[in-house]
């Protein structure tokens, strides 16, 4: 068998047998087709063959079918029936049922270990998409995370972030003159925002202890890497938070890194399924981003694999680099899907044994048209294939046999209770609560000053200078009719309830910016 992991083939309807090969399994992949077509059952037998060549594997559980890879798969199984019978007609020669190592994650914590990141890791660019901001809404943004650099505040969950921005709408006027206008309708308009990712259960994603990449880049002592799956099923109900986190996670991958230029095979692979939510009404700015993460990060031996219904839906600009493909059928109903079905077919290099257009559109389920990277990285020649048979369940696992995996897991323990540090909440509510303090004290001083010392102190206040011990007796007989009247309204006035909310507004104003 040639080496790499085996797709399929084979049999006289079908063309030669497709491997891909694992020296360029790093230049990214695209499993596409239409709902029902076969794309999951795709997606779980190239997660066991990376596994099985000790590639760990990191990919999302839309519908809560892949938790099947922690179980090995049964002749007894009524999906399993037919699959015998096609290992043996494309040649499966060494197929068995197995199990694999997975380890499951979830945002919410319910169905997986929990994920978390701070918000400064997740980064201004990346929050403003999540939140769907403005653009001037996404310049306050950046202006809190810029404070929270210069000033020492580290941002790591949702209320470091809100305690900030009402810090910067108390201070607002001054900060314009540094950095431009900065509206509170703007600020307001990110606490809603910040509020409907709460109530979406998204704060659960921010806080620490933090996911390390290590943690999903293991190999067991079998020489099988792991498996991660993130339990997506409830997620896709906030998919701004689903595609956000996913994409969070690539460019970790990205930054941290280091460069091993073209390895014998990725150090991780990456499924990005429902991959359509990406992209959908994303800023340039962010398709740019994924672009140039997708152009660079098969260096540091990482392969991305997008999945989604149609290839119209990934930018030509990022489709362009995904070097290894398996197109399940599409159906053309409509003008629009004809003109998607022939664009998806001209992408392909032809094959003279069949029409790749009309292949694409009659291939059953469990088939695809295929086409897979070569010697030098030249894309092989489309073929009809017959997807093999996948080795675990198909189908979930129970909640029980879940349940017993998360216990035994190396991970167990390590994410599941949050770490609430010092941080921007904090370190704000000290500042607030010594300012008011000093004032407190402040006034309190005032209070117990001797009628002589509060008339002294008043008059300095309102003079603004220092009364002179030299000054001759005419001078403060003279001052005494205007100053000293003055000078006792004001005493009157600093004594009553209103002098003493003024004494605190100016300290207030004064230590607010400690």
């Amino acid at each position: 068998m040639t080496s790499g992991i085996f797709i399929g083939g084979g049999g006289p309807d079908y063309g030669t047998q497709q491997h891909l090969s694992l020296g360029y399994a790093n230049r990214h992949g695209l499993i596409a087709g239409a709902t029902g077509t076969g794309k999951t059952v795709t997606l779980q037998i190239l997660a066991e063959g990376f596994s099985k060549a000790g590639v760990p594997v990191f990919l999302s559980d839309v519908k809560g079918d892949l938790s099947g890879l922690a179980k090995a798969g049964s002749a007894s199984h009524k999906l399993h029936t037919p699959f015998t019978e096609r290992a043996e007609t494309i040649g499966f020669a060494d197929y068995i049922y197995e199990a694999f190592p997975v380890t499951f994650w979830d945002l919410f914590g319910d169905q997986g270990h929990p994920v978390r990141t701070t918000v400064s890791e997740m980064g201004p660019l990346l929050l403003a998409r999540l939140l769907e901001l403005t653009e001037a809404q996404e310049g306050i943004l950046n202006i809190a995370f810029r404070l929270a650099d210069e000033d020492g505040l580290p941002l790591l969950d949702l209320k470091d972030l809100q305690s900030l921005l009402v810090w910067i709408g108390e201070n607002a006027k001054d900060l314009s003159l540094r950095y431009g206008n900065v509206s509170s309708a703007s600020i307001g308009a990110i606490q809603r925002r910040l509020l409907v990712l709460e109530n979406q259960g998204g704060a659960g994603l921010f806080g620490e202890p933090a996911l390390a990449l290590s943690d999903l880049m293991r190999v067991g002592t079998d020489g099988k890497g792991q498996i991660n799956i993130l339990a997506a099923d409830k997620l896709m109900g906030a998919p701004g938070l689903y595609a956000t986190f996913l994409l969070w996670l690539l460019s970790e991958l990205f930054e941290e890194l280091p460069e091993v230029g073209d390895p014998d095979k990725p150090k991780l692979v990456f499924f990005f399924d429902e991959a359509h939510l990406l992209f959908d009404d994303a800023p340039k700015a962010l398709v740019d981003k994924v672009e140039q993460v997708a152009r660079l990060i098969r260096s540091k031996g990482v392969g991305v694999y997008f999945i989604t219904q149609n290839p119209a839906d990934v930018p030509e600009d990022i489709l362009g680099q995904l070097g290894n493909r398996i197109q399940h059928a599409l159906r053309a109903f409509t003008a629009k899907d004809r003109k998607e079905l022939r664009l998806a077919a001209e992408t392909y290099r032809e094959n003279p044994a069949f029409e790749t257009e009309e292949a694409i559109r009659e291939v059953g389920v469990g088939e695809a048209v295929t086409s897979m990277l070569q010697k030098k990285g030249v894309p092989g020649v489309v073929e009809r294939t017959l997807i093999r048979p996948p080795s675990s369940q198909l189908g979930p696992i129970t909640k029980a046999e879940r349940a017993e995996i998360m216990v035994a897991s190396d991970m167990a323990g390590k994410y599941d209770e949050p770490v609430d540090r010092k941080s921007a909440f904090e370190i704000l509510k000290q500042r607030a609560d010594q300012a008011a303090a000093e004032a407190a004290e402040a006034e309190e001083k005032a209070e117990e000053a001797t009628p002589f010392e509060r008339e002294f102190n008043a008059a300095r206040r309102y003079n603004g200078t220092r009364v002179s011990r030299s000054t001759s007796r005419a001078s403060r007989r003279q001052s005494k009719s205007l100053g000293g009247a003055v000078a006792s309204a004001v005493i009157k006035e600093l004594s009553g309830t209103t002098g003493r909310r003024l004494v605190r507004g100016i300290l207030g104003g004064l230590f607010k910016g400690r």
